[in-house]
């Protein structure tokens, strides 16, 4: 989605690029004209190359807003289109003020315009080090197929989600033993046969109301409430991640009346406490490995469940549009 964005030079590096440039010119009359089509250009061309908020999908247009905040990256765009169009105005007064004076020496307006181009560019120097850094942090979040059928995993920190993600895929997202280790979406990939899945490990959350959680828990919320597929939550029984059992599963509780999608509880760390097979959760080791493939069949199950469901409430219209021809 964003792995297209460019970078986003400094006023600086703009400034030199257009008066290198511009220096090749043969008389003062081009050399303003050239660098002011240059600056101009150069920031139509970067607002053009931004997405449009509108037209993208909630996911996306969402984790944007956590990142870097969509207002904000569009007030920042106004200020280079405000920039653009200023950079054109003061190149059309000067160009026409060095025509005006033929057999005259027209380097002080030349110095002055150049002098104009840099003092708009400077006054958004905060904005294109803005945009830049979006850039970077948008493209690192991962492109996810909303055709491929979907796992989310979920579940409060370091109870062995993104551990959960290398077993089953061989992704590496970063991993270590303290809470919020995961600071971003992760998507990794496995095949069934033909079939290619997607799993998507998303940070940490606490059960606590929203207007409390934090930038890297409300991506996990974006993801649970934009995505499609099922959902895998994986409890910590040992309690070793630092929570309470009880708070881990009222957090479940929760996610289960609100993202409306197929959930899986799991408890894992089965290699240090066991949770007892009369509850009906199926148990699993991310670090030894046991159960982990029977949790994988179990959430594939469910998602072809999902699929079958899917396909037969579209069937009958189809049908429908079949008789009608």
């Amino acid at each position: 989605m964003y792995e297209q964005l460019p970078t986003v030079p400094t006023s600086e590096e703009l400034l030199n690029k257009s008066f290198r440039r511009a220096s090749r010119a043969k008389d003062n009359e081009s050399m303003v004209q050239n660098a002011g089509n240059i600056l101009s250009d150069n920031l139509s061309n970067l607002i053009r190359k931004f997405p449009s908020f509108e037209n993208m999908p909630p996911f996306y247009r969402e984790m944007a807003d956590i990142i870097a905040g969509v207002d904000r990256i569009r007030i920042s765009l106004s200020r280079l289109g405000w920039a653009s169009r200023q950079i054109r105005q003061i190149s059309k007064e000067y160009v026409a003020q060095i025509k005006r004076s033929r057999g005259l020496d027209t380097t002080p307006a030349r110095k002055s315009a150049f002098g104009r181009f840099s003092s708009v560019m400077r006054s958004i120097e905060k904005d294109l080090l803005f945009l830049n850094e979006t850039r970077n942090l948008l493209r690192k979040m991962p492109t996810i197929d909303p055709a491929m059928p979907t796992i989310l995993i979920a579940g409060y920190p370091n109870v062995g989600k993104s551990s959960f993600i290398v077993r089953i895929t061989g992704a590496r997202p970063e991993i270590a033993s303290y809470p919020f280790t995961t600071r971003g979406i992760f998507v990794g990939h496995f095949k069934r046969g033909e079939q290619r899945y997607q799993v998507v490990d998303t940070p940490g959350l606490l059960d606590r109301p929203m207007e409390e959680r934090n930038d890297i828990e409300r991506q996990t919320v974006a993801a649970l409430s934009h995505l499609q597929g099922v959902v895998v939550y994986i409890l910590d029984p040992s309690e070793h991640c630092g929570y309470l059992l009880q708070s881990q599963l009222s957090l479940a509780e929760d996610l289960k009346n609100w993202i409306g999608l197929p959930m899986l509880i799991v408890a894992n760390k089965a290699d240090i406490l066991r949770f007892g097979e009369d509850r009906n959760v199926p148990e699993m080791s991310t670090e030894t490995g046991q159960g982990v493939e029977n949790v994988l069949e179990r959430l594939v199950s469910l998602l072809e469940s999902e699929r079958s469901a899917e396909a037969d409430k579209t069937s009958p219209i189809e049908s429908e549009q079949d008789n009608a021809h």
